[in-house]
């Protein structure tokens, strides 16, 4: 966990302003706006979520699967993300 940790407050940033996108859909759907406006702002916040997931996987590949990782926990490890990434592309 400790590139997270590292990296906590930039990706806590980056989920307040995910938390900001989603309520400015919210509030577009309640305020009855453009459809194709709304469709932008919901690809917009898919990207962000995409790019959180992208920074946090990309951190966690190099801690828990790099040389310093014992066989056994790397197999561990793999497992996980291969679960992992299943449920995500679902």
């Amino acid at each position: 966990m400790a590139h997270t940790i590292a990296n906590k407050e930039k990706l806590i940033l980056r989920i307040k302003k995910i938390k900001g996108q989603l309520n400015s859909i919210e509030k577009s759907l309640e305020d009855e706006k453009d459809c194709f406006k709304i469709l932008q702002q919901i690809s917009a916040s898919r990207g962000a979520i995409q790019s959180l997931m992208s920074e946090v996987l990309d951190g966690h590949i190099k801690e828990h699967l790099g040389n310093h990782v014992s066989e056994e926990q790397r197999e561990i490890e793999i497992e996980n993300l291969a679960t992992l990434l299943k449920s995500y592309l679902k």
